[in-house]
């Protein structure tokens, strides 16, 4: 970056950090700004150098867990060097007012006067942050992406089922317009023996759960086409067959429910044979077994016409953000690479990435209640989870000043 463009930068930092906390300061007074906080906590943003030093010998009782200089070396317990001083009140204040529970937490705020959690508060934002930690080890690459992987995982099935899925060899199904929880527990039941195919059983045995999982992404993400293979049957007597099936299946083969396959494009041969299965007690699945009791050979092949030649419709299925990607949504709160500019919201950058990962465990979990965090959080898998700590502990932190400006 040129020396230029680096002023102009701090130049924005002041300028905007200024205009937040005088907004804050003006909304303070407001009704209903105590959501957002209460007064209280910009006497932190703006403590005096005599609060700060009233605020460092407070601190000597957190030193054990927090370090002597806001730097943590115990796991799980966050560095608190640089952080923004109104949110350290706030949590400070939750934790003595039972909005957040910790039995240490609880216990060392629990006689201290606002005063002190102002002064504590104000000296942890003075120091210098933590830097990114170095292990002396090469970094762990990134996740990979999971529909990358499930694409290489899938390349030794190509072979039978289509590159993208869809079948083009009589008799094999094509793996497109499934749902990938179905997906997971069909080809489990190869695995296990609840389904006889002796290639598709070393194929699945083959497979971790991992890579099980994203093939099932990689499949259901495929434009859904039919099967491209031939369809004898008379499809007009297998629509009044389906009506039976429509309940599980739905009305023209595209099921609503994971744990139900949708039919609808599928290989005709295919379906036909597993039908037969179902009905000789190979495929042992009660409720199928008994829904193909009453056909015979002749009103399963038309079923299986009808289903064949309808349109597959992709399953309800979201491609997974990367940890970049899931990133770029918490810097809108956090700040860029988790700086967060805003007086009340925490940085990320330079965290303990175990403090990270268990706090976004609770978020997910219900144990903290946040309703944004809730939100942003419902939807993170274990490996989204991971990777996001992981980033933000590798990423810079930066402490900022916060200048109040005079409100008009």
């Amino acid at each position: 970056m040129k020396p230029t463009v680096r002023v102009i930068y701090r130049l924005f930092v002041f300028f905007a950090v200024s205009t937040t906390l005088a907004s804050l300061t003006a909304g303070a007074a407001e009704p209903g700004a105590a959501a957002a906080g209460n007064a209280n906590d910009l006497r932190a943003v703006t403590a005096t150098p005599a609060d700060i030093a009233e605020g460092r010998k407070v601190a000597q009782s957190c030193a054990r867990c927090h370090g002597a200089y806001g730097i943590s070396a115990v796991k799980g317990v966050p560095h608190v060097a640089g952080q923004r001083a109104a949110y350290l009140y706030n949590k400070l204040r939750a934790y003595q007012t039972g909005g957040r529970h910790d039995p240490a937490m609880e216990a060392a705020v629990k006689y201290l006067s606002d005063d002190a959690l102002v002064n504590v508060a104000a000296y942890y934002a003075s120091l210098d942050p933590a830097r990114p930690r170095a292990s002396g080890k090469t970094p762990p690459p990134a996740p990979p992406d999971p529909v990358a992987a499930g694409k290489a995982a899938a390349a030794s099935c190509g072979g039978c089922h289509g590159e993208d899925g869809v079948s083009k060899i009589p008799g094999t199904p094509s793996l497109v317009g499934l749902d990938p929880k179905y997906f997971v527990v069909a080809v489990k039941g190869y695995a296990d023996g609840h389904r006889k195919d002796d290639t598709m059983k070393a194929m699945a045995a083959s497979l971790s759960d991992a890579d099980l999982r994203n093939v099932a992404l990689f499949y259901a993400l495929q434009k859904p086409q039919r099967a491209q293979t031939p369809n004898p049957g008379d499809q007009s007597a297998g629509k009044k067959v389906s009506a039976d099936c429509a309940g599980c299946h739905g009305e023209t083969g595209v099921s609503t429910n994971p744990a139900n396959p949708s039919l609808a494009g599928q290989d005709a041969a295919y379906l036909l044979a597993a039908l037969k299965a179902y009905k000789s007690g190979a495929r042992t699945e009660g409720t199928m077994k008994n829904a193909v009791a009453a056909l015979d050979e002749t009103a399963m092949k038309d079923l299986a016409a009808f289903y064949a030649a309808q349109q597959p419709q992709a399953p309800k299925v979201v491609k997974p953000l990367s940890s970049a990607a899931w990133a770029q949504r918490c810097d809108r709160c956090h700040g860029v690479d988790g700086n967060s500019t805003d007086v009340r919201i925490p940085a990320l950058a330079a965290q303990r990435a175990d403090y990270l990962d268990k706090v976004l465990r609770d978020y997910r979990a219900g144990k903290r209640k946040d309703s944004v965090m809730d939100a942003m959080t419902n939807t993170l898998t274990d490996a989204d989870i991971d990777g996001l700590a992981a980033y933000y502990s590798r990423q810079r932190a930066r402490a900022l000043v916060f200048v109040p400006a005079p409100c008009k």
